[in-house]
Parts: structure tokens; sequence; C-alpha cells
């Protein structure tokens, strides 16, 4: 007992005591029926999304540069406004197709660094904004033109814990897959201890659906797991996970018994490039031929890059919408190695080895119990009244720079 009459909090290691081998463990791929994790995937699919996208981490967003990111070949900025809402819209200037990602934010105002052009987040001068939604760890962007569904006015915001009572943490990475792909590997748990076992380890899927193609909730479609975490040697936690689909790019896993209870790792498949470009890894094909398997991260190429000089008697393009100088080219080679975590196909050239798909991304959210109030710190200084108006005449003075 401690001295203020209170019982001392039991660490949650346990030490494994059967330890066998990696090559040893009980084989698990008659357990991961292709048509299982394929009718999992065909349920989720069909789920309604509202056309939300996550963008990135709400923390991610504010300060004096806005957040570029592409959704499925739509260019897309998000800042936040004098209160602090966040407004989104597309990331290519209406004057001349300057990229407004990198332009700067002054007093919620995105001041456009080429002409001046000011966007306060209403539409102005054929710039229409987006839709967009701060959930208080992720900020999702609303795109119909690309979802083609039913709009929904919030994303499907999966359960989490308090967020007063919570820590939180995002990882974003960027590969070259389809985001169903990101999905069914998730929703492939028997994989964990085989692929992963610097991670996990005595693994067991204690219940999973039971493979129809009909209709289901997302909490009842759900794959419960036990499992271990590695700790160092023999160490280890041993958890209960619960995973669901609530959407078609997003799974969840939500730690249900033993330590960190109320624990959720999000993992959501955001497209940026659309259709099928550049190379892709994959786990294999299962079944009905279509490849399931993990993203394998690409490198962000320099801005140095330049496109060749028009030909005589043409002008030149603005620098926007000259190639080699906007983002980064879709299915840029990647030869680097693949980070923990991630997994990666067989080599080129090999059974199941790289296929043709398009570059999405996926990203890990971690929101955990218990609290650790924070404290924003803010900057001094003064904002003027900033107006829209044409090249020269927005802003709230003074150069962006």
């Amino acid at each position: 007992m401690a001295g203020d009459g209170r019982g001392r909090r039991r660490l949650p290691l346990s030490l494994r005591r059967d330890a066998v081998a990696w090559e040893r463990q009980r084989p698990t791929w008659r357990d991961a029926r292709p048509a299982l994790i394929a009718g999992a995937l065909k349920r989720a699919q069909a789920r309604p999304s509202g056309n939300w996208y996550v963008v990135g981490a709400s923390r991610d967003v504010g300060g004096d540069r806005p957040l570029g990111r592409t959704v499925a070949g739509q260019e897309v900025v998000v800042w936040r406004d004098t209160g602090g809402r966040v407004v989104a819209g597309p990331g290519v200037c209406p004057h001349l197709g300057a990229p407004l990602r990198d332009s700067p934010v002054r007093c919620g105002t995105l001041v456009c660094h080429w002409h001046g052009l000011s966007l306060d987040g209403g539409p102005f001068a054929g710039w229409e904004p987006f839709p967009a939604y701060d959930d208080g760890v992720l900020v999702w962007v609303r795109l119909d033109a690309v979802g083609g569904e039913e709009p929904l006015d919030a994303p499907v915001v999966p359960r989490r814990p308090v967020p007063a009572r919570a820590l939180s943490a995002v990882y974003a990475g960027v590969g070259v897959c389809e985001p169903e792909d990101v999905v069914a590997n998730r929703l492939d748990p028997w994989h964990g201890a085989w692929f992963h076992p610097y991670s996990f380890v005595d693994l067991t899927v204690a219940d999973a659906p039971d493979g129809s193609d009909g209709p289901a909730a997302a909490d009842e479609d759900a794959f419960a797991v036990d499992v271990s975490f590695k700790v160092a040697g023999r160490l280890v936690v041993p958890v209960r996970a619960v995973f669901t689909a609530p959407e078609p790019r997003t799974v969840v896993m939500h730690i249900t018994e033993g330590e960190g209870v109320g624990s959720v790792v999000e993992t959501h498949a955001t497209p940026p490039g659309p259709g099928r470009v550049g190379p892709a890894a994959h786990g294999g094909d299962r079944g009905g031929g279509r490849g399931v398997g993990p993203p394998r991260l690409r490198p962000r190429p320099g801005r140095g890059a330049s496109a060749p000089p028009p030909g005589p008697g043409r002008l030149r393009p603005p620098l926007a919408r000259r190639p080699g100088l906007r983002g980064t080219p879709l299915g840029a080679p990647f030869d680097g190695p693949v980070p923990g975590g991630v997994d990666a196909g067989p080599p080129a050239g090999t059974p199941g080895g790289p296929r043709t798909g398009g570059a999405h991304a996926g990203g890990d959210v971690i929101v955990s119990p218990p609290p650790r109030p924070r404290r924003r710190l803010r900057r001094g200084g003064r904002c003027g009244s900033a107006k829209r108006g044409p090249p020269g005449e927005g802003g709230s003075g003074g150069s962006p720079w």
C-alpha cells in the first residue's frame, strides 16, 4: 500500500513464459480467407462517406501558412480565419493559377503571393470554398465532385475518448496503392504476428464476420483480436483490439480490454491522385485477382525541376501550369527502405510484385486516455482590417514575406 492509503497501480506488463520462435507459430493462412476479407471490404465500401476526405491534423492548420493537399487530383488549401474556424477551397488562384499553398495567411485572409488577390474563405473572383470540418484531431474537406455520393453535413467521425481526457497523435504517409488496399490490409488481422513480429506476438483472432455479402452495421461487422504488444525481450502488454470500418476509407481499432482501454487507432486512406498511375507494391493476389496490400512510401522530389522552354512564337505558360513545378508527380518511383509498420509487397519481377495503381495517402490517428491538459501559446501581434479586392487592394498591408 502507498503512503496515502491508496493501492499502488499495477504495471500492465506480462512475461511470455511459453514463447515460440517466429517460424513455429501457428499458420494463419487458412483463417485469412480471401473471400472473408473481400466481403468485409465490400461492405465497408457500401457505407456512406458523404464525400468527406481527411486532409491533415487539426494542429497543422493555423499560423501564417495554409495547409496544402491534393485529393484525387484536386488541389486543396486549408487555413483558419480570424475566429479560428477552418476554411478550405481550391489550391489554385483564380487569377493566373498560382499555387496558394505557398501563399501567406494574414489575419485570417489568404493573400496570393503573385499579385495580392485576397481570399477570406468566401466565394470571390471565381474561387468557391469547399465545406470543411475540424473534429478536434483531424481536418476534413468535402469534395462532392470527387466523391460522387449523397453529401453529408459532417464526416463519419469514429467514436473516441473525451477530448479533454485524451492525448492524440497523427502520422501521415504517402504511398502508391489504392485506398481499398489500405483498408483491406487493416481488415486482415491474421498477418500481424507474421509480418510485424517486432511489434505483435501471440495473436489470435477471437471473432470475425461471417463473410456474408449482406449489409451490416459497422459496429457489428468487426474483427476482435487478442494480441500482445512487445516491449522488450519477453515483456509484453496483452490487449484485446476490435477492428471496424465505419466508412469506405477508414478503419478503426478500439482497445476494449487490457492496458489503455478506450484508446483508438484510426487509419484513413485519402487518394492524392486520380486513376491508375505509377507502380505499386501489394501483398499478392487474393481470390478475385485484386491485389490487397499496403502502401510503399515515395519521396517528394525537389523544387529544382524545370520544364522545357516553349517553342518559337509561343508564350511561356504561367509557372503554376508548367509541368514539373506543381506538387509531386504521381507515380514517382521509390527505391529506398520501407519504415517499420508499413507493409511492402514482393519485389518487381516476382509473383505478386508491383502492379499499376493510383497514388494514395494513408495515416494513423492515435487517441488515448488519460488526459494531459495542453496549453497553446499565442504569438503576439495585432491584425488590422483585411478586405477582399482586386490585385493590389486586398490583404492587411505590408509584404507577405
